[in-house]
């Protein structure tokens, strides 16, 4: 008579808790994480911010109080910038100024709308980190771009050693301002390579009157700018350092 096998019955062992089987379905890279895991967490939501621009309100934050050390700003004129909508701002710029950093950064704080400025390299590392503190390309099509989506703009004049003197205002980037029918404000900076001191004046838009069509209309709109820009920085007084020599040099 052939052998019977006989076959116990197998206990099966407990696992401790959190274990996994192992005969138990592996998850797979697509299946959907926690939401803990794929959501910010909500309290840190409002201490980071990047928009669609990829400015980041959280770093401006955080240099602001070095920024302020370097310039002491007072800001005039901040009524004439529109609370909605778009708006190209130009400014004066005194070479090595850095006068559209310090003066759109014044302005945000002062209206409470993120004010971008023109005169980020299309290089790495200085491109990427201009572009967190709000800077956009010197591209027309960007400046376009950007005015269309209803976005405060400040674009600079070509940078002067005369610190009393307007530069040629590209009139390539005033594009954008002539297709949308954007306002144009003016905005005289005047500061001191000595010093804190710091105005930024925004002025009332720039009339438009009956301009040109085609490229003519951007260059005498760009003039028309530049003049009033001019007649600004001219009632401002210009700058003062208290050293005699300076200000002579400043002026000659």
């Amino acid at each position: 008579m052939p052998a019977q096998v006989v076959q116990l019955p197998r206990r099966r062992a407990r696992r401790p808790t959190g274990s996994v089987a192992l005969d138990a379905p592996q998850a797979t890279s697509s299946e959907p994480r926690p939401p803990s895991l794929v959501r910010p967490l909500p309290f840190l939501s409002r201490w980071y911010s990047v928009d669609d621009w990829g400015r980041d309100e959280t770093l401006i934050r955080a240099l602001g109080p070095l920024a302020w050390l370097r310039w002491d700003v007072s800001v005039g004129g901040q009524q004439h910038v529109p609370p909605s909508g778009p708006a190209l701002l130009v400014a004066n710029a005194r070479r090595f100024s850095l006068s559209t950093v310090y003066a759109s950064w014044a302005l945000s704080r002062e209206i409470g709308r993120p004010v971008r400025f023109v005169g980020r390299p299309d290089i790495a590392p200085i491109g990427p980190f201009m572009r967190r503190i709000g800077a956009l390309l010197s591209s027309p099509a960007e400046v376009t771009t950007a005015l269309r989506d209803g976005e405060l703009v400040m674009i600079s004049a070509k940078p002067t050693n005369h610190p009393r003197l307007v530069g040629a205002i590209d009139h390539e980037l005033i594009t954008g301002a002539v297709l949308h029918s954007t306002p144009v404000l003016p905005v005289a900076t005047v500061s001191a390579p000595i010093g804190r001191a710091t105005r930024v004046e925004v002025g009332p838009p720039v009339p438009r009157g009956k301009l040109r069509r085609g490229p003519l209309a951007e260059v005498e709109l760009a003039d028309a700018t530049q003049h009033r820009l001019q007649k600004m920085l001219d009632e401002l007084g210009g700058s003062r350092t208290g050293v005699a020599p300076l200000d002579w040099l400043g002026e000659s």
